[in-house]
């Protein structure tokens, strides 16, 4: 089977795929999805098979409106929190946790009796969604454990011939995946950061957590509440190393030990300083910016062969510094070097 590539007109023959239990692969504001019917257990079950991805490890359900989660039944209560964040951040890349209902099937939840659910607010993803009339479960549309897909060839590179059709929407604004809050618990917990931050929900609801398994890795035997927790993930084929240093420091270390197979994962102001391989992620501190270029970053890391080893600072946990910095310490599986 060839991977049929649509067009942003052709949402009309993506929704016809999708209500008939095909696997596409849609754009968002955050990443590319690979999307099917998420009340059919059955179309859910292609997305793990294309993916690789392990079986405990929850979907998100996309809707093109909050009115979906009463007109589908899918969580047991709304609770006031959420309608908070909803008028707050929604259409947006901001992802819920609630309790589920049995309409959704055990292949989205992996088994928890809970929900994670988003309204993005790519035009073009509500719009499938509306026109296949059913929420769509949608992970990342990439091999599970590598970067995220942000443009439709992305997809194409680790998804051809693994589902039906792609619909190219044009690069994505965000860069990386949602950020996940659950409401399930007493309070509200951040499980995963991304382009609405930790200081941004608390400006709405007060008291947000933060999950050690943010910053950490999940302790063993703990199942995976959100997406982007349990595994190492976004990791490119080299190893990732990511460095706690100085600025002067980083650049010593990285021209210390350049070689055609060192790349160095940077900043613009360092491109003329560095003696190796560079891939820049945009000006220092920009951190809106490095979430939008990660996964092209290390995806285009990835097309050169002869790289085995990715240097990159650490980054900030501040602000949307905490997407990306979870997103590298997972690329890295956790492996930090301090200078």
């Amino acid at each position: 089977m060839k991977t049929q590539v649509l067009d942003k007109h052709q949402t009309d023959v993506a929704a016809e795929i999708l209500k008939n239990g095909g696997v596409v692969g849609i754009p968002t504001e955050t990443v590319y999805g690979l999307a099917a019917d998420a009340l059919n257990g059955e179309a859910v079950a292609k997305i793990f098979k294309a993916k690789g991805r392990p079986a405990d490890n929850p979907l998100i359900v996309h809707i093109a409106e909050l009115s979906d989660i009463e007109a589908f039944g899918l969580v047991r209560e709304l609770p006031e929190s959420a309608i908070k964040l909803a008028k707050e951040f929604w259409p947006g890349p901001l992802t819920m946790i609630m309790k589920r209902t049995d309409v959704i099937p055990r292949e989205v939840s992996a088994g928890l009796d809970t929900v994670a659910i988003r309204l993005p607010s790519h035009p073009l993803a509500r719009e499938i969604i509306k026109l296949a009339g059913t929420p769509l479960a949608a992970p990342s549309a990439n091999l599970s454990g590598s970067p995220s897909p942000t443009t439709a060839r992305h997809v194409l590179n680790d998804m051809d011939g693994k589902i039906d059709a792609v619909l190219d929407g044009g690069q994505s604004e965000v860069g990386v995946e949602s950020t996940v809050i659950t409401l399930a618990g007493e309070t509200p917990r951040l499980l995963r950061p991304g382009g609405i931050t930790v200081e941004q929900l608390r400006e709405v609801l007060g008291e947000v957590e933060v999950d050690d398994a943010v910053l950490h890795r999940l302790a063993d035997g703990a199942e995976a509440a959100s997406p982007g927790m349990k595994y190492k993930h976004y990791a490119p084929r080299a190893d990732v190393i990511l460095l706690k240093c100085s600025d002067e420091d980083f650049i010593n270390y990285i021209n210390k030990h350049a070689s055609d197979g060192v790349c160095a994962l940077c900043c613009d102001e360092d491109l003329f300083l560095l003696k190796t391989k560079t891939v820049s992620l945009g000006r220092r501190g920009d951190y809106l910016t490095h979430a939008r270029h990660l996964f092209d970053c290390l995806r285009r890391i990835d097309g050169n062969k002869t790289i085995h080893t990715v240097y990159s600072r650490l980054p900030s946990t501040e602000g949307v510094g905490l997407a990306v910095y979870n997103r590298l310490i997972r690329a890295a599986g956790f492996e930090v070097k301090e200078l």
